[in-house]
């Protein structure tokens, strides 16, 4: 996996703290990763078995809270408290989980939804999102032109078929698809050294 390293494993039966684990999982070592997630996995599903989600739920929670840590992994103040950090990070999004179920509003076919209040994001939702999209912007803006222009042609509404992008950027056709992950790992990067 790009990005990522496997350091040399502790000899049988020498354990690492957590404290180290959480430092080479923040240097990229994919071993400390999967330790931490070995350690910790069953403590988040416990938290969406708590709280009652259902299984798809319950996965994008378990998905979520790995991610938050991912993105924050670097900032950890107190690296050998991260399971306690998982389980408040898991319980964050079970609470978001449940929150986001009880907007929907399930009325038969055949009845009008009139005087139904559309749900519009709120100001704080619609405030991240235009961080999160200006954040994207400003790393897509560290990439090579023709990268960021093939991002742009496959990200389009319609998305650009591999031909009209090899006629517009003069790539072979057979090359769009490794240029195309190529960019997308460089933008992972850029945006979490951001």
């Amino acid at each position: 996996m790009a990005g990522y390293t496997v350091a040399a494993m502790p000899e049988h039966g020498v354990g690492l703290d957590i404290a180290q684990l959480v430092r080479r999982a923040a240097d990229g070592d994919w071993w400390a990763w999967e330790r931490l997630i070995d350690q910790y996995g069953r403590l988040i599903w416990a938290m969406t078995h708590d709280f009652k989600l259902a299984e798809s739920d319950a996965a994008d929670v378990v998905q979520a809270t790995w991610l938050r840590l991912l993105e924050n992994i670097h900032r950890l103040e107190y690296p050998e408290r991260v399971g306690s950090w998982l389980a408040t990070t898991a319980r964050h999004e079970c609470l978001r989980s449940l929150t986001a179920r009880k907007k929907i509003v399930l009325a038969p076919d055949d009845t009008p939804l009139d005087g139904v209040a559309w749900h519009e994001p709120e100001i704080d939702e619609r405030l991240l999102a235009e961080e999160r999209a200006q954040t994207v912007r400003e790393a897509l803006s560290r990439l090579p032109w023709r990268w960021r222009r093939m991002l742009e042609l496959l990200m389009a509404d319609p998305p650009a078929s591999y031909a009209e992008i090899s006629d517009q950027l003069g790539l072979p056709v057979g090359s769009i698809g490794p240029t195309r992950s190529r960019s997308l790992e460089r933008l992972r990067t850029i945006l979490q050294a951001s």
